[in-house]
């Protein structure tokens, strides 16, 4: 029997609130679409202990091992799993520059202006105050931008792609609080990447995954 080549590395448990959001779930989704097989390894999620930080450098999850490789950040497990499957990653120079430029763009120029307003929804305090506005108006212009891409095109690229499972894995965080309220086309994009199979499947297994520990 050949032996099972990626393993994906998450926590044994998570709390209630971030099921479903854990970021093994992009590589998740990535080796669904690919039609890859892979397994799940756990980490204790309390007492994160040296060999945890020896393979993820803050302690965090997921990792990816891919026989002597191993990946942690969820976009650079992305690009790997996208450099096995053409279904995710052209190959055409052209094709392949426009998925890895709206991979990029996902977790840096969508994802740094929506972590610190989920983080501050999710805190208490008052959302008048000046920081508060100015991360909102932040978060605001950056999804104004991406509505305007979203309007007139199905996927980021051509094709779905490791890109799609980027961006819409950060978008459908900003849903989960109501962010996509002024944001159809955004909204839109969120709920047709998530009707796919393969994101039906990765989110099941990953609360199934959490749920065996409760």
């Amino acid at each position: 029997m050949t032996a099972t080549r990626f393993t994906i590395t998450t926590f044994d448990w998570v709390p209630e609130f971030p099921r479903g959001f854990v970021r093994d779930l992009r590589a998740r989704w990535a080796l669904e679409e690919a039609g890859l097989d892979y397994m799940v390894e756990s980490v204790p999620f309390h007492n994160r202990q040296p060999a945890h930080f020896s393979q993820q450098a803050f302690g965090q999850v997921p990792w990816l091992r891919d026989g002597d490789i191993t990946l942690f950040e969820s976009g650079a497990m992305l690009l790997h799993i996208g450099e096995q499957s053409d279904a995710l990653l052209p190959t055409a120079p052209a094709e392949r520059a426009e998925v890895i430029q709206w991979l990029f763009a996902a977790l840096n120029s969508v994802e740094m202006a929506s972590l610190p307003w989920f983080i501050l929804r999710f805190t208490d305090g008052d959302e008048s105050a000046p920081e508060r506005a100015r991360i909102l108006d932040f978060l605001k212009a950056r999804l104004r931008h991406m509505g305007a891409v979203l309007a007139d095109r199905e996927w980021l690229a051509d094709s779905f792609s490791i890109a799609d499972i980027a961006m819409a894995d950060v978008l459908r965080l900003v849903d989960r609080l109501d962010g996509l309220d002024d944001s159809p086309h955004c909204r839109q994009y969120v709920a047709k990447a998530c009707s796919r199979p393969a994101f039906q499947k990765a989110h099941a297994d990953q609360l199934a995954h959490f749920a065996q520990n409760d």
